[in-house]
């Protein structure tokens, strides 16, 4: 029976039990052939080392409790008593241990012997799971000794006094970790086109637990690693794998111990093979994420209809868990810029990519428009900075020169020295048309006629005052649009459009074209840098690029300095870094702002924890405590889901770049313009500690 997702049972705000994650552990002991007491002993160990770390289930390999290699020995009745004996060993200490044990051993039934995976909990034997495919081939004779799960007649076995359920199609759901539904099958199992874990997957099960024996030969680690994260993208869930190490016989074969955590085709944990010592991997798997995923995949859910039939077949064992109390905290890396390219070894490939998606968007559009000319209001920021290098490359692609690329700086009543020097810079680097345009007279003007205090020399700068500026820029560039038979292409981003922090209509939020609707502003700084760190342009250029992303973001609306820009976007809306963190979570996986807040500090917590991207220079490795991320996350959700609909629902075309997501209305995101945010800023405020900011 299914039940509807509520939070979990843990207390603790610091509790990654709390947050919709559970802690699992893939055992890779040692053993020794035919002796089940022996390796009862030491799978309990282990279980005890995944115990103290927290973890709520620990996976064995494939006939752990036996061995596996031990060829016509499982026809001995001395050696099934003993294993026998041992799974007794390991359930009366199980009722002292807080976590559920996946353990492999031989078992009769039916007059035959099957090779089995059971799952132990508090002295209770939740189910036994055979088999289901006997490899026969190459070094694998296993069908001389073991029959395959289809050879069952039994559903329940007699085992130590109870009555245990039996056969291939059993999920076992926690019924105190909602969303924790677990699936065992054996070895090659995984290895077959139709492994029975994904019509478990499509039968409920998010987690998937593999035990194996496999033994190892050259490239073989690999395959697994291919198995694993294949099985887990495709079936949405989580898979633990874990296979027979050191002790076992070596006639014929050898062992590398190997276990592996993914999750969605993420690699989670991994063990270092043939280890000299026994020993555990962890991983913390996100069950929202899993449910987020399924939940939104519609051709999930329809392929599940398509083998309706195969899936009545499958029996639910409940049970309750018991969750750790207290601080648990995530061990699991969490990305610090979920936009920005995280794999050093592939960033190459992904900004390039980003770049091409973006530049293929803008040929596309003026391919089929038939125009040959693009116009950009050139800010010396960051956004107008990373549209002209996508026109620039857009036109190279085309054969069309680059003086077609009509560059026009706006100068306003907050323009400082510096970006404009910068914009005058860039055009000239990137040797597109360059034009000026002070809008300063034509503000005033406009500012005097509606009445404005400003137009009487008072120092009010609101949001009119701003807007009357952005509106001058966009309908100057529009009307240069109609005059020089071009396009007007969009600077703004998907960090703005998420805060809403772009003026509606007659202003930067619209264009005829925007190329970066869809990418976040740290991804933007992250992009230029690596430009620049690559040596993709010449020096000149490169200096430029430098200048310009090392320069404060900043709208430059209202009066300052004049030399250097004094208006700080980010002390509006929060720093981008952060913002562009929660719109993750939110928009991609629909987290409560809870976990939102717990993720960002798992993150952002602590600026000497984990691994920066090279792109981002020491001083501005920033850290925040949770009161900060609490602070902003209000603000974020506060403005996206209640104050900026309306500007997303008529934003102008632009390329889906990411996995990440668009806002766009056509594309990733339709909301209500009129819905309250209420819902989610009581969440946050219920379930946050306030804390005492920095």
């Amino acid at each position: 029976m299914a039940t509807a997702r509520r939070a979990s049972s843990a207390k603790s705000f610091e509790s990654i039990y709390r947050h919709g994650f559970v802690r699992v552990a893939a055992a890779t002991p040692g053993v020794e052939v035919a002796s089940p007491a022996f390796n009862a002993t030491h799978t309990l160990e282990l279980a005890r080392q995944a115990a103290r770390e927290h973890a709520v289930l620990a996976a064995f390999p494939e006939l752990g409790l036996s061995a596996y290699s031990n060829e016509d020995l499982f026809q001995q009745d001395a050696l099934l008593d003993a294993s026998l004996d041992a799974l007794g060993t390991v359930l009366a200490a199980s009722r002292d241990l807080p976590l559920a044990l996946a353990v492999g051993l031989p078992l009769r039934a039916d007059d035959r012997l099957f090779n089995c995976a059971l799952l132990v909990h508090r002295g209770r034997i939740l189910g036994a799971v055979p088999k289901s495919y006997i490899p026969n081939y190459r070094e694998f004779y296993e069908k001389r000794h073991f029959a395959p799960a289809a050879q069952a007649a039994s559903t329940t076995l007699r085992l130590i006094g109870q009555d245990v359920p039996f056969g291939p199609r059993l999920l076992f759901a926690a019924l105190d970790v909602p969303g924790f539904v677990l699936h065992l099958e054996v070895c090659e199992d995984l290895w077959v086109p139709l492994p029975p874990s994904t019509l478990a997957a499509l039968a409920g099960a998010t987690v998937l637990v593999n035990l194996s024996a496999s033994d190892i030969t050259v490239g073989k680690a690999d395959y697994r690693r291919l198995l694993c994260a294949s099985q887990s993208a495709k079936c949405v869930a989580a898979c633990i794998y874990t296979g027979a190490g050191r002790g076992e016989s070596t006639t014929e074969v050898a062992w590398d111990g190997h276990a592996l955590v993914y999750e969605n085709g993420e690699r989670l944990a991994e063990s270092h093979r043939f280890p000299a010592e026994p020993g555990v991997v962890t991983a913390d798997v996100d069950l929202d994420h899993i449910r987020q995923e399924r939940m939104r995949l519609t051709s999930f859910g329809d392929n599940a209809r398509e083998h309706a039939t195969a899936l009545q077949g499958f029996r639910r064992v409940d049970f309750e868990i018991g969750v750790p109390a207290g601080r648990v905290p995530l061990k699991r890396r969490i990305e610090r810029f979920p936009y920005v390219p995280a794999e050093p070894s592939r960033r190459d490939e992904r900004c390039a990519e980003v770049y091409d998606i973006q530049v293929e968007g803008l040929v596309k559009r003026l391919s089929a428009t038939g125009l040959d000319k693009v116009l950009i209001g050139i800010s010396g920021g960051l956004d107008s900075t990373q549209a002209a290098l996508v026109a620039v490359r857009a036109f190279d692609r085309l054969g069309l020169p680059r003086r077609n690329i009509l560059g026009y700086t706006l100068p306003g009543l907050g323009t400082s020295r510096h970006t404009f020097d910068s914009a005058h810079a860039l055009m000239k680097a990137l040797e597109m048309s360059a034009g000026e345009i002070d809008i300063r007279a034509a503000s005033r003007l406009m500012l005097e006629r509606i009445g404005h205090p400003a137009a009487k020399g008072k120092p009010v700068y609101d949001v009119t005052y701003e807007n009357v500026q952005a509106g001058e820029r966009t309908s100057h560039l529009f009307r240069l649009a109609n005059l020089h038979g071009g396009i007007v292409l969009g600077t703004g981003d998907l960090s703005e459009l998420a805060l809403g922090f772009t003026t509606y209509g007659v202003g930067d939020h619209m264009s005829h074209y925007n190329v970066n609707a869809s990418v976040p502003k740290t991804l933007i700084r992250h992009l230029i840098r690596w430009l620049v760190q690559t040596k993709q342009f010449d020096a000149p250029t490169l200096a430029v690029l430098t200048r310009i992303v090392d320069t404060r973001i900043s709208p430059e609306l209202v009066p300052g300095s004049g030399e250097e820009p004094d208006q700080s976007s980010e002390s509006v809306v929060g720093p981008y870094e952060l913002q562009d963190f929660h719109l993750y979570y939110v928009s991609r996986f629909g987290y409560r702002p809870s976990k939102v807040a717990f993720l960002a500090h798992a993150a952002w917590g602590r600026r000497d924890a984990g691994e920066w991207p090279d792109t981002v220079p020491p001083s501005e490795r920033h850290e925040y405590d949770l009161a900060t991320i609490r602070h902003w996350l209000e603000v974020f959700l506060q403005r996206f889901f209640q104050g900026s609909q309306f500007k997303r629902s008529a934003m102008p075309n632009g390329p889906k770049v990411g996995s990440g997501g668009s806002l766009s209305p056509r594309g990733d995101w339709r909301a209500p313009s009129d819905s309250p945010a209420t819902v989610w800023l009581d969440e946050l405020r219920a379930n946050v500690p306030r804390g005492k900011g920095k």
